[in-house]
């Protein structure tokens, strides 16, 4: 992968995966139980994304990372592990999965996450994020329509997928970008994966909006108008209400 991880955030990493394998004996949280392959499809896998959130082209406004539907951690506390400098925040809604996030944040004292337990679509956080991330979450149409409350300005969408499908990518919403597909490469794991890069679609200013356009409709003949004594008066008077509107579009 091409990463330059220090001796103590290996340690961590592998802490990190042993506490996943214990718990998982008892909780199921993952149906990978062997060390080995935990560590490619696990570890590694997440770590893949690394590169590109390390790259200054990605342009990330800020540190704040939303992995969504994280499950048992991946790839949002391994991130965190693997780039203190990010702060994360991990959201899944199945409640055995962010008691074991809690409790690692709290054996791996991991002071740059937040675990929520919620509904993507109900959480509303007061600030939005820089990155929201994924691993194999749902379609791409679905992570865009979920999470577009979630992306603050100028952030960025991750999506990491195995094989790509041409349908799936061009089944996106009309105001989302895909800013490029990148191959992914995990030692020792012969399988399709990428990273789907999206932004949101930057919207008209003023200036640039098409003018718009009011219909205007032709007062009636003063034949049909009730003579002036009977008019009612003051600011309910319906030719008046009617000028006024037609003033504010002139």
């Amino acid at each position: 992968l091409g990463l330059d991880l220090s001796v103590e955030c290996q340690q961590t990493l592998l802490a990190y995966q042993a506490e996943l394998l214990k718990w998982n004996g008892a909780y199921n949280l993952t149906a990978i139980r062997d060390p080995e392959e935990s560590v490619t499809r696990h570890l590694l896998d997440s770590l893949s994304i690394l590169p590109l959130l390390n790259d200054p082209a990605l342009a990330l406004p800020g540190p704040r990372l939303l992995d969504v539907g994280a499950g048992a951690g991946l790839p949002g506390l391994v991130l965190a592990i693997a780039k203190p400098s990010l702060q994360v925040t991990t959201l899944d809604s199945n409640g055995k999965k962010p008691r074991f996030m809690r409790h690692a944040v709290r054996a791996l004292k991991l002071g740059n996450v937040e675990v929520i337990e919620d509904r993507v679509e109900a959480f509303q956080p007061r600030q939005g994020f820089d990155c929201v991330v994924s691993r194999a979450f749902s379609s791409l149409n679905d992570f865009f329509d979920k999470t577009t409350h979630l992306l603050a300005t100028g952030g960025v969408w991750v999506a990491m997928k195995g094989k790509l499908d041409a349908k799936e990518t061009a089944d996106i919403p009309a105001d989302v970008e895909i800013r490029e597909s990148q191959r992914l490469r995990v030692p020792g794991l012969n399988e399709d994966r990428h990273a789907i890069v999206a932004t949101l679609r930057k919207c008209l200013t003023s200036s640039q909006s098409p003018t718009r356009r009011v219909a205007w409709v032709k007062p009636p003949p003063p034949s049909i108008l009730p003579p002036r004594s009977r008019r009612p008066s003051g600011a309910c008077c319906w030719w008046i209400l009617m000028r006024r509107a037609m003033r504010r579009w002139e």
